[in-house]
C-alpha cells in the first residue's frame, strides 16, 4: 500500500499496515473460515487482499463453486471432497480459471465427473502435482489414461477405484514418471504386472500403498524377479515407505526382498500373518525403520517383537494393536529399546500386565500418542503415563481400572492433550471430567459414550475447552438440554455432536446448536426428544453434511421433509425405514440429484443400557 497522510491515516488506521503485514495476519486465520470471511468485511481493501492471498478452498456444495471461479485466482489447493456431485463441465471451468495455480485437487467422494472432465483438467493444469480419486468405484482405465496426462504428477491417490487394471496402471507409470507417492489400496484387478510397471517406469517412489490386493504374488518372491514386490526391489530403490496390510504371509523370503531398501522408512503389516523367522529378517535390514504396523498380526509374539525393537531402536511409531500373545516382557523390551517413541498404539493387547504401563510413562517420555483401549491399565499407570507431557491423544476405551483418580494425574501432567477417548470406561465421574476440562484447555475431542455417571456438570466443565470439535455423549442419559446448550454456546468450533439415546435432549438445545455452531457437520439425533422444530432449526448451521435419525418420537414426516429441503448441504443421511413409504417422491429425487445419499435401518427400538454397559435391550418400537 501507499504511503498516507497523517489525516488519512486517522480516518482509517488500518491503512498504516503494508501488505506484507496484512499477508502475514492472514496467514494465522487459514485454519479458521470464519474468521477470513469477518477479516474480508472489515473495509473494501481488506476484501482485496484476502481475495488475492486465498490459495485454498473447500466449497461444501459444488453449486457455489463457481460464484468463487473469479473472486480468488490464486488457488493452488482445491478440495472437493464436500462435494458429492462434480461433472465435466464444473472440472473444464475450474480447470480453465486455475490452469496456471492449482496444484492439488481433491475428489475422493465426488461423482459424476467422467474420462473426459479429468483429462481437461490433467492438460490445463500442467503444474498438478496431487490428485485424490480415492472411492472412484466408477472409474475405469479411461479415466487413468486420462490421468496420465498429468505430467508433474508426484502424488497419486487411487485407493478403491476397482475397476482399474494394470492396463490403466501401465498408462500411469509411463504418463507420470514423477510420482513419489502412490495408493492402490483395494484396487482389487491390479496384479504383479502393473506394480512392475510402476517399478520399471516411476523411479522416484518414495511411498505405495499396495495394502488389500488379494491377487499380488509375494510367496516366493526369487519366482517373481520381474513382478510383484521383487520388481520393485530393483526399480525403486528409493522408496521410503511400503504397505502391504492384509495381505499374503509375511515370510522369510518376503522380508529377504526388502533387505537392501536402506531408504525404508516405514512399513505397514496390519492384518498379515507373520512369521518369527520373518521377523528376524526384517530385524536384518540395511533400514533403519522409523514407523512399523502389525496391528492385526496374527503370529506376533513376545519373540518377535524383542528382535524388531532391538533391530529398529529408532522406531517413532509402532502400532502392536491387537497382538494378544504378547506379554509384559514385550513392553519392557519396547520401552527399552525405543525410547524415542512418539506414538504407540496397543488396544486389546489382553496379557499385558497393569504394571507394564507404568514402564510406558518412565521411559517413553517423547509420547505424543497413545491407545491402551481395552486394556489393563489403572490408575497407578495413568500416574506414570501423565509424565508424558508432549501427549496430545490418549485412548483409555474399555478400561474398566481408571478412575477420577487417574484422570486427576492427566489433567495436571498433559496440558497439550487433544483427544481423550473415555468410551465405556464406567469408573468415570464428573469430577474426573471436570479435572481435564481444567488441566487440558486445548481439547478438541472428547468420547464419554455410554457412561451413566456423566451429567450436566461434565458438559458445563467441558465448555471451558473453547476449541472442542468433536463431542460424543451417545448413551449418557443423565445429560440434558442444559449441558449441550452450555457446550453450543461456548465451544463455537463443534463439529460432529453424537448425542444419541441422551433422551433429556430436545428442541431447546437444537436451537442453541442452529444459533451458535455454524462449523457443525455431522450430527446423530436417534433417540433424542427432538421434535420438528428442533430438526428443522439445525438448517441455520449451513455446514451439516451427515445426520442420523432414528426412533424420534416426536418427529412427524412433513417435519421431516421439511429439514431435509432445507439443509441444503446433506450428503448422507440415516433414516428409519417407516419413513421411506412416508416422504414424497420428489423430496428423494431432489437431494439425490445435488449428490446425498440415503440409508436405510430397521433397527427395533432398543429401550435401556445394560447395566454391564455392553448390550442393549431390545423392545417394541412406540
Amino acid at each position: 500500500m501507499k504511503k498516507l497522510s497523517l489525516t488519512a491515516a486517522m480516518n482509517n488506521p488500518f491503512d498504516i499496515f503494508t501488505d506484507e503485514i496484512i499477508h502475514a495476519v492472514l496467514d494465522h486465520l487459514d485454519d479458521d473460515p470464519f474468521t477470513r470471511k469477518s477479516f474480508s468485511l472489515v473495509c473494501k481493501s481488506f476484501y482485496l487482499l484476502e481475495r488475492l492471498h486465498r490459495k485454498s478452498l473447500k466449497p461444501l456444495r459444488s453449486e457455489l463453486l463457481h460464484r468463487v471461479l473469479h473472486r480468488y485466482p490464486s488457488i493452488s489447493h482445491l478440495d472437493l471432497s464436500c462435494c458429492p456431485r462434480v461433472n465435466d463441465p464444473l472440472l473444464a471451468s475450474l480447470s480453465a480459471s486455475w490452469k496456471s495455480t492449482l496444484r492439488s485437487i481433491n475428489l475422493s467422494r465426488s461423482r459424476h465427473f467422467t474420462a473426459t472432465g479429468l483429462r481437461r483438467l490433467a492438460e490445463n493444469c500442467s503444474f498438478l502435482v496431487e490428485i485424490d480419486f480415492s472411492n472412484g468405484t466408477e472409474l475405469t482405465d479411461v479415466a487413468a489414461e486420462a490421468v496420465a496426462e498429468a505430467k508433474n504428477l508426484e502424488r497419486l491417490m487411487l485407493a478403491r477405484c476397482k475397476l482399474i487394471t494394470d492396463i490403466g496402471i501401465g498408462c500411469v507409470a509411463v504418463g507420470c514418471r514423477k510420482l513419489r507417492l502412490l495408493c492402490l489400496r483395494w484396487c482389487i484387478r491390479i496384479t504383479d504386472l502393473g506394480v512392475g510397471f510402476i517399478a520399471v517406469k516411476c523411479k522416484e517412489l518414495r511411498s505405495l500403498d499396495l495394502s488389500c490386493l488379494p491377487t499380488l504374488n509375494l510367496s516366493k518372491c526369487q519366482n517373481i524377479s520381474h513382478v510383484g514386490l521383487s520388481s520393485l526391489t530393483n526399480g525403486a530403490e528409493h522408496l521410503k515407505q511400503l504397505v502391504l496390510a492384509y495381505g499374503p504371509a509375511v515370510t522369510t523370503d518376503l522380508g529377504k526382498c526388502l533387505l537392501n531398501y536402506s531408504r525404508l522408512k516405514s512399513i505397514r503389516l496390519d492384518g498379515c500373518l507373520v512369521t518369527c523367522s520373518a521377523t528376524k529378517a526384517i530385524g536384518s535390514w540395511c533400514a533403519s525403520l522409523t514407523e512399523l504396523s502389525l496391528s492385526k498380526c496374527s503370529g506376533v509374539t513376545d519373540e518377535c517383537v524383542s528382535f524388531l525393537v532391538q533391530s529398529h531402536r529408532e522406531l517413532l511409531k509402532l502400532d502392536i494393536t491387537c497382538c494378544t500373545k504378547i506379554t509384559y516382557a514385550s513392553i519392557d523390551c519396547i520401552t527399552r529399546s525405543c525410547t524415542s517413541l512418539t506414538s504407540l498404539r496397543m488396544e486389546s493387547c489382553s496379557l499385558v500386565s497393569e504394571d507394564a504401563f507404568l514402564l510406558i510413562g518412565q521411559r517413553c517420555q517423547f509420547l505424543e500418542e497413545l491407545d491402551v483401549t481395552d486394556n489393563e491399565i489403572n490408575n497407578e499407570g495413568l500416574k506414570y503415563i501423565s509424565r508424558c507431557s508432549k501427549l496430545r491423544s490418549l485412548k483409555l476405551g474399555i478400561c474398566s481400572n481408571i478412575t477420577d483418580d487417574g484422570l486427576t494425574h492427566v489433567g495436571s501432567g498433559c496440558p497439550k492433550l487433544k483427544e481423550l477417548d473415555l468410551y465405556r470406561s464406567r469408573g468415570i465421574t464428573d469430577a474426573g471430567i471436570a479435572k481435564i476440562a481444567c488441566g487440558c484447555p486445548a481439547m478438541e475431542m472428547i468420547n464419554i459414550a455410554y457412561n451413566d455417571k456423566i451429567t450436566d456438570s461434565s458438559l458445563i466443565s467441558l465448555s471451558q475447552c473453547l476449541r472442542l470439535r468433536i463431542l460424543e455423549i451417545r448413551g449418557c442419559p443423565r445429560v440434558s438440554t442444559v449441558g449441550l446448550s452450555t457446550i453450543a454456546r461456548a465451544c463455537r468450533e463443534l463439529e460432529v455432536l453424537d448425542i444419541k439415546k441422551c433422551v433429556d435432549i430436545n428442541d431447546n438445545a437444537m436451537f442453541a446448536l442452529g444459533q451458535f455452531c455454524q462449523n457443525l457437520r455431522q450430527i446423530n439425533l436417534s433417540y433424542c426428544s427432538v421434535t420438528d422444530a428442533g430438526l428443522l432449526s439445525l438448517a441455520n448451521t449451513n455446514r451439516l453434511q451427515n445426520i442420523t435419525i432414528l426412533h424420534l418420537a416426536g418427529l412427524t414426516q412433513n417435519g421431516l421433509a421439511a429439514a431435509l429441503l432445507a439443509c441444503g448441504g446433506l450428503t448422507k443421511v440415516k433414516l428409519h425405514t417407516s419413513f421411506k413409504p412416508l416422504l414424497p417422491k420428489y423430496i428423494f429425487e431432489h437431494m439425490e440429484g445435488r449428490g446425498c445419499v440415503f440409508h436405510w435401518r430397521n433397527k427395533a427400538f432398543q429401550v435401556e443400557i445394560d447395566p454391564n454397559g455392553w448390550q442393549l435391550h431390545v423392545g417394541k418400537t412406540p
